[in-house]
């Protein structure tokens, strides 16, 4: 089936973002806020800030959702970059689909915060939903890219320390593999027009300071996974990050966790930020969504 003609204007917006490379951190960090802008959640969501556990969040929730389910969502952009702001059309539109609340993660980012600040923070966001309310069978992790990851690394933290888990899991995009070493890494770099290994692997870097690009809570994919909730795995057949998401179900389920891995054919990387504009979008979220209504509790 033949993708969308809108994948042109996306491909162009990432075309256009990598187009004048940033001169520091800052104007990375700019040059993101702006592009994703653009993309603003309906008049209808709620969005408003919130102190999780010592963590700047945003809750941003589609109307007449029930407030006792619950998507913690984190935000990729390499661990450097974005933050719930950046995502709040796309978050408010998983909390549509699946009808949940959620809570956008705002976690210290690299290089002024090294990792596992990320990952701590992102502990505290959960151990703070469990603390105020919130079954762990009505709470659901999200997260692309870099957030995808930390979907892995607050789980198994969790699984690790006897807490308890959430009800699934759903990456987007996930970047486990902070040694870059996929094949598609070179084989799609021709269609990659935002994910570069130059590029992904110096934050990485930055990121981890010296430690252990194979700790399990930076890169999942060298973690033992056995125990793990039920995981959903969307990615596009055009990702320089493909294969970690198809190493990563493999894995999975090799641990015995129940995995679902969808390779979506052309799509780019977390294509569901432009849902706005692209179909593809929506109905990946629409999916997702269905996924999460099937994992939650039903509503009492």
């Amino acid at each position: 089936m033949a993708s969308s003609p809108e994948l042109d204007r996306v491909i162009g917006i990432m075309k256009a973002i990598r187009a004048r490379p940033p001169a520091d951190i800052h104007e990375a960090r700019a040059v993101l806020d702006r592009a994703f802008g653009e993309f603003k959640p309906s008049s209808d969501v709620t969005v408003f800030e919130i102190d999780a556990g010592g963590v700047p969040c945003q809750w941003i929730t589609a109307p007449d959702v029930p407030q006792d389910r619950l998507i913690v969502y984190f935000h990729g952009g390499a661990f450097a970059v974005c933050s719930p702001t950046t995502h709040q059309d796309l978050i408010s539109r998983l909390s549509r689909a699946s009808g949940a609340a959620a809570l956008g993660v705002d976690y210290r980012l690299a290089p002024e915060h090294l990792f596992p600040a990320a990952v701590e923070d992102s502990i505290a966001v959960y151990n703070w939903a469990l603390g105020h309310g919130f079954e762990p069978s009505n709470i659901v992790l999200a997260g692309d890219s870099a957030g995808g990851g930390l979907v892995l690394s607050v789980m198994l933290a969790a699984r690790d320390s006897g807490v308890p888990l959430p009800a699934a899991g759903v990456c987007l995009s996930p970047w486990v593999d902070l040694e870059c070493t996929g094949e598609s890494m070179t084989a799609n770099d021709h269609l990659d027009d935002f994910i570069k290994y130059g590029g992904l692997s110096a934050r990485a870097k930055a990121y981890l300071g010296g430690a252990d690009p194979k700790h399990p809570w930076a890169s999942a994919l060298y973690a033992d996974l056995h125990g793990l909730p039920p995981l959903l795995v969307h990615v596009g057949s055009a990702e320089t990050l493909l294969d970690d998401s198809t190493r990563l179900a493999l894995l999975a389920r090799e641990a015995g966790v129940d995995v679902s891995l969808k390779i979506w054919e052309d799509m780019v990387h977390v294509w569901q930020v432009f849902a706005a504009i692209l179909p593809e979008g929506q109905q990946s979220i629409e999916e997702i969504g269905g996924f999460i209504r099937q994992r939650l509790r039903e509503p009492d």
